[in-house]
């Protein structure tokens, strides 16, 4: 089995969503192949901002900045429920392009979803500048990646076409909004569900793309007990 999760660095409920994932597929219990794909929330987004967040998010929905922090103070509360430390106040917004370039090396290396994880640690926890080549650097040499052979390819276009070609799959799928998850290329699930529904969508998928095969006749109950009587 194989799950693909379209995801940002930039999404707070990407992160979450990882967290309910990753509970459900533990429980689940089987083995299953997991990538990490691109989708960039805005594309358009500068590299650096002269707001807050909850500047950010009161300019953008038209609502007063007490607003925007109380909502963005009921995301970090979601996120504690999960073990998650979410700092809005802090945190420093900007173009993830150039991250998710940096995940689709890190695939090269074997090395996607610890990336993954120490991206998305240092977005929404540490405030990192995930925008800033030289921050990039540093938390991929930190999981054991080439500190220079990143900035090498940072400061290229290589991988960018590989982040397009996932965002073209995305669309092609209909994906708008992350996170998002394929399984088998053939269920979809949207949004950052409870852990118990990752649970049920996997078994169920189990159970379609593995049906029992029986070897005898189903009707056949000699030697069965069930709830009211034996067949001998």
């Amino acid at each position: 089995m194989k799950v693909e999760i379209w995801s940002d660095f930039a999404c707070p409920f990407c992160y979450i969503g990882k967290r309910n994932f990753e509970a459900g597929l533990k429980e689940f219990g089987k083995d299953v192949e997991v990538e990490y794909r691109s989708f960039e929330l805005d594309p358009n987004a500068p590299v650096t901002y002269d707001q807050t967040m909850d500047e950010i998010l009161a300019e953008k929905y038209g609502m007063t900045i007490e607003k925007a922090k109380g909502m963005n103070d009921q995301v970090s509360a979601q996120a504690k429920t999960v073990g998650l430390d979410y700092h809005f106040d802090t945190m420093i917004p900007t173009n993830t392009f150039d991250a998710h370039r940096l995940l689709q090396f890190a695939k090269t290396k074997g090395k996607a979803e610890e990336l993954k994880e120490t991206l998305l640690h240092a977005y929404f926890t540490e405030s990192k500048h995930l925008g800033d080549h030289e921050t990039l650097a540093d938390i991929a040499a930190s999981i054991g990646l080439d500190r220079s052979e990143v900035l090498d390819m940072l400061a290229s276009d290589t991988f960018s076409a590989d982040v397009r070609d996932d965002e073209q799959t995305g669309a092609s799928l209909g994906i708008q909004g992350v996170p998002f998850f394929v399984i088998n290329e053939k269920y979809g699930v949207s949004g950052a569900q409870p852990a118990t529904s990752f649970t049920e969508v996997l078994e169920k998928v189990w159970k379609e793309e593995n049906p029992l095969t029986m070897l005898n006749n189903k009707d056949d109950n000699a030697g069965q007990c069930s709830g009211d009587s034996c067949n001998c």
